[in-house]
């Protein structure tokens, strides 16, 4: 039987983080659990084609934008269901037998990982514990905490909507109601909440977040984040 994952990763620029990344979902590999891996790039010219190319990734190419480019990938994907991972972010723990189990329950739910930070101290340990109540109580995980969805909920939901900012949130909020916590863990990149400080950083992300369900245009948040 075929492997059943499909794993949909969007890259921009991303050939520093990829190695880890990659080296990270080995045991899916090893387990059989991952058929393929695409990347959805935005026009990448540093690495990541390069990458691609040696892990046998299948690239689909077109403009940058992180909803556009999620919804170009799963298009692409040819397994009944999808692993989507930032290309930042590191899987660690029992997250395969996770997976698994999730799989097992049925096509009409979806997973997350809880968050952790690849940094020490009371500030990463709090911004991801905020980022996991929100995720368990108002049922709103980022992207940086991974989504595992069957093709078959995926477009039921109707899928990312083309948009370059908050896309992870339009899904979550599509899928309201159908989102569980699974076992591992997605362990993400503190770079720039230490280059801004964990405060600045985290209170920028709020009141994005924040604009965003009071109704702001999302082109316009993508702007504001940009010029961060």
């Amino acid at each position: 039987m075929a492997a059943p994952i499909t794993v949909v990763i969007p890259t921009l620029n991303a050939g520093d983080a990829l190695p880890g990344m990659l080296h990270a979902i080995l045991p899916g590999l090893t387990a059989g659990l991952f058929r393929e891996l695409v990347f959805s790039d935005g026009g990448s010219a540093d690495s990541t084609l390069e990458i691609a190319d040696e892990v046998g990734a299948t690239v689909i190419s077109g403009p940058p934008g992180r909803g556009a480019q999620l919804a170009r990938g799963v298009q692409a994907a040819a397994a009944p269901w999808l692993l989507v991972l930032h290309a930042d972010t590191q899987l660690s723990g029992d997250w395969c037998r996770g997976l698994e189990a999730h799989m097992a329950g049925g096509w009409d739910r979806a997973g997350y990982f809880p968050l952790r930070f690849r940094a020490s101290g009371p500030a990463p340990a709090l911004v991801a514990g905020w980022a996991n109540w929100r995720s368990r109580v108002l049922g709103l995980p980022y992207g940086d905490q991974g989504l595992f969805v069957s093709r078959r909920l995926y477009d039921e939901a109707g899928g990312y909507p083309a948009i370059p900012l908050m896309e992870d949130v339009a899904m979550a909020r599509r899928l309201r109601g159908r989102l569980r916590a699974l076992d591992g863990l997605a362990e993400t990149s503190a770079a720039r909440y230490e280059a801004e400080g964990w405060t600045v950083r985290g209170t920028k992300n709020l009141g994005l977040l924040a604009r965003y369900l009071a109704g702001a245009d999302p082109e316009r948040l993508a702007e504001r984040y940009r010029r961060r």
